[in-house]
Order: C-alpha cells, then structure tokens, then sequence
C-alpha cells in the first residue's frame, strides 16, 4: 500500500516537472517589456534626467527600492560612455549600466548587466518623441531568454514583474521635468 502510495506521487513529481519543462520550451527566446508616459515638458528638459545617472536619483524607482546601496559613476559625465555600478540589498541587487548611445535630446541606450540576485544582459532603450509641448517618453528593456530564464516564466511574467516599477518611474520622472526650474 505505502509503495503504491509513493510510486504515484513520484510518478505525479515526474509529470508535474515534465509538464513544467514542456511549457519552457514553448516560451519565447527573449523578453520585451515597454512603458510609455506623457510628460508635460520638452524633451530638452527630460533628456537630461535620462542621459546623466546622477540624475537618476530624482525619478529611478529602484534608487528607493534601497537608499542605502553602493553606487558608483564613471567614464563621461553624461551620455555616450557614462556608466553607472550598484551593489545592494534583495530589492535591487548588484550590476551596471553603460550608455551606449545618447541623440540628444530624442534617444538614449544602455546596456544593463545584473549579477546578482542573478545574472542578465538586457538592452534598454528610451525614446523621447515630442508632442507640441509634450515630450512622450517611452522605456523599451529587452533581453535574452535562457532555459532557466524560461522556466522561471512559467511561475512569473517578466512583464508584470518589471512593468510596475517602470510606471513608477515614468510617473517620477514626470514630476520631476514638470517641476518648475
């Protein structure tokens, strides 16, 4: 009877991680997650929020996540080779970032790195399109999607993961460029 028992919960152990690794595989090879905010402001005054790290403090959503990281700046003061280190609690880990790219005032691109709590290579983009006296902003991560990442996306989606905190970030970045000078 108790071997019985035993074989059929191993038998359900070995069909749940079947089933769990088929749905991985049938995942997609990469990620995309975008957010967009309007912003009552032009871009010349947004752009620099973006293309200075320094400035990431005003409206980054992770710079909350944990006020007492380690950070560090180098290379450019802004833009095109600027680059930006980390190390912090849970909530935001450890890694870098280098701007890769920056078209004043219409584009910036950074090439982020995470080590910890695990390791990712991701490309962000964001694009500033002007509007009349508007300056929609749009927050583009994409990135690779390897076989452990997949099967981490079956239990969580990457877009309701990360998309929150880049609403908040838009959202902070949009008070801080409508704030008066």
């Amino acid at each position: 009877m108790l071997k019985t028992v035993l074989l059929s919960l191993l038998g359900l152990v070995v069909i749940g991680i079947a089933v769990v690794l088929i749905l991985a595989a049938r995942k997609p090879d990469s990620f995309q997650v975008t957010r967009s905010a309007t912003i009552n402001a032009p871009p010349e005054r947004v752009y620099p929020l973006i293309a200075d790290f320094r400035a990431w403090n005003a409206w980054s959503p992770w710079e909350k996540k944990d006020p007492a990281m380690q950070r560090s700046f180098g290379g450019a003061q802004a833009g095109t080779g600027a680059t930006y280190a980390w190390s912090g609690d849970k909530n935001v880990g450890e890694g870098s970032m280098k701007i890769v790219d920056a078209a004043a005032p219409s584009r910036v691109t950074l090439k982020l790195d995470f080590l910890k709590p695990f390791e990712a290579h991701n490309d962000v983009v964001f694009a500033l399109t002007p509007k009349g006296g508007t300056t929609t902003v749009t927050w583009i991560m994409t990135g690779p999607t390897p076989f452990i990442g997949k099967i981490m996306h079956v239990f969580m989606d990457m877009d309701r993961m990360v998309g929150g905190d880049f609403e908040s970030g838009l959202a902070a970045m949009k008070a801080a460029a409508e704030r008066p000078a």
